[in-house]
This record gives C-alpha cells, structure tokens and sequence, in this order.
C-alpha cells in the first residue's frame, strides 16, 4: 500500500467515524472542531473526505499481486 492509498485510507476512516457520531449522537465532529459547517476549513476536510473516498473506489478494481520468491 503506498502512501497516496495510506491517506485516502485514514480519510475514508475520519469520515466514517464524523458520520458515525452524526448518526449516533447528531455532533459534527469535524464542524465542531473546525468552525462550524460553513467554515471555510470544514469545508475543506468535507472535500477531502469526499475524494479520497472516490479515490479508494479503484481499491475494488485492483489485481491481487502475489509476492514470489525468487531467490
């Protein structure tokens, strides 16, 4: 896994937990820390959330590579 599909990983996963808390609790973890919904950095992560989970779509789409030994 390289690092691009590391930080679209831990996106994905911030996202689910604030939607998680939304559901659960109606707090906006991300809003609360970040200014509100409207706030110009909230809206930020929401955009990042939102693409690297696009992005991990293509992890669906992926071959299975097997290492092999060759030595």
């Amino acid at each position: 896994m390289d690092t691009l599909d590391r930080l679209a990983l831990i996106l994905v996963i911030i996202g689910a937990l604030n939607w998680g808390l939304v559901g659960l609790f109606e707090f906006d973890l991300v809003a609360n820390l970040f200014g509100g919904q409207n706030a110009a950095l909230s809206k930020l992560i929401y955009t990042l959330v939102g693409l690297a989970g696009l992005y991990s779509l293509t992890f669906l789409f992926r071959e299975e590579t097997v290492p092999t030994d060759e030595s």
